[in-house]
């Protein structure tokens, strides 16, 4: 048994963000269920200024002190462990499939793998209320700039070893994987044959050959008369890609003849299709590369304007004030910044997606955020 507690060393002053799927889900977690997005903006710059020390992680707990202007804080953030029946559950589904506990130990968290957990019944990423911050400050907001500071921070942790996760959950690596081992050893047979006893039996005679049939020459068949034998190795090639996607994700998305065109130039990526594709309609490169961005919704974004409502619209004016960012001009869901070159698109899905001028058209230029300003920010880093 370890002591179940870790120590990281403080994050030094930079630029930094979420990169992975599970570390940008922490964060919405944070941001779902926070109730002053001033103290998220605050708690951005204060992860970034390199005043949080260093972190200890331990089951149910992640815990620093943050080194403020005015005081020093001590400042934690709680999240229930998993109970042992709740961990028994989530050892199968690692077990099941060979290459989930390779791609943990890889650094990387499928999303089939939290999939098979949700559906047994463990949530293994936090929800809206599961993350509970604490601080010795006196501001009352929930979270305060520390904690807020503090979970940005955790979002970097396990963006580098989603192994942090597991521990909050209640269990360190080397336990994982020596119960995932003793489940193979409880399921192995009890019991087998002797190699010396195989060898030392007797052999028997092998069986007669069977008789020699004598073939013609294979005959020799004319290519079916307009049958396109390059594109349809390029549609076996798909085929397997959405085959894997949905043995992946347990979705097929139906998608009209555009969105289709572009999903599979993007996911066969031969330029030969490209070419014959984009013979069909114009503007398809810039539409693959915001395929690879967003998949579909960031494809509607690149070919849809629209209006927000009041509510979204000033709560992105806030976000981007309280960052200071240059001033931009703000036409529907589109907002630029002419003097850089840059603009933000907002999705009906909630998020910003970034663009970068290119040749006088607007081209995708990253993955979207739900942070207006951390989008944009990444653009000018």
């Amino acid at each position: 048994m370890t002591d179940r507690v870790r120590g990281y060393p403080a994050f030094p002053k930079g630029p930094r963000r979420a990169r992975t799927w599970w570390g940008r889900a922490w964060l919405q977690a944070v941001e779902d269920t926070s109730l002053d997005l001033g103290q998220l903006r605050l708690g951005r710059k204060f992860a970034v200024a390199g005043i949080v020390g260093t972190i200890t992680v331990s089951p149910g707990r992640l815990a620093a002190t943050v080194y403020d202007t005015e005081d020093t804080y001590q400042t934690s953030v709680r999240l229930t462990p998993l109970t042992d029946a709740e961990w028994g559950r989530f050892l199968a589904q690692v077990a099941a499939k060979a290459g989930h506990i390779a791609a943990l130990i890889d650094g990387d968290v499928p999303h089939d793998l939290v999939a098979a957990a949700d559906d047994a019944g463990v949530q293994l990423l936090p929800g809206i209320g599961d993350l509970d911050p604490d601080c010795t400050c006196p501001g009352w907001e929930l979270p305060c700039r520390h904690a807020a500071a503090l979970c940005n921070q955790a979002s970097w942790l396990l963006d580098a070893d989603p192994w942090v996760l597991l521990l909050l959950r209640g269990r360190e690596q080397e336990e994982v994987l020596a119960e995932l081992r003793l489940s193979d050893d409880r399921e192995a047979p009890a019991v087998g044959v002797l190699a010396t006893e195989v060898f030392a039996a007797p052999v028997p005679p092998l069986p007669l050959p069977p008789p020699i049939v004598e073939f013609g020459p294979l005959p020799v068949f004319d290519p079916v008369p307009g049958l396109d034998v390059e594109a349809l190795g390029w549609l076996v090639v798909d085929a397997a890609a959405r085959a894997r996607e949905m043995l992946a994700t347990g979705e097929s998305p139906v998608l009209d003849e555009w969105h289709d065109r572009v999903r599979m130039a993007f996911t066969v990526a031969d330029p030969r299709l490209t070419a014959r594709l984009a013979a069909v309609g114009p503007g398809l490169p810039r539409a693959v590369r915001a395929w690879g961005y967003g998949g579909s919704a960031a494809l509607t974004v690149l070919d849809t304007a629209w209006t927000p409502s009041k509510a979204e619209v000033a709560r992105a004016r806030r976000a981007w004030e309280g960052e200071e960012l240059p001033t931009a001009t703000v036409w529907r869901n589109r907002w630029t910044v002419e003097a850089e070159g840059l603009q933000l698109r907002f999705g009906r899905d909630g998020r910003w997606y970034p663009y970068r001028e290119e040749g006088g058209d607007w081209w995708p230029a990253g993955p979207p955020d739900r942070d207006p300003a951390a989008a944009l920010s990444e653009l000018m880093a």
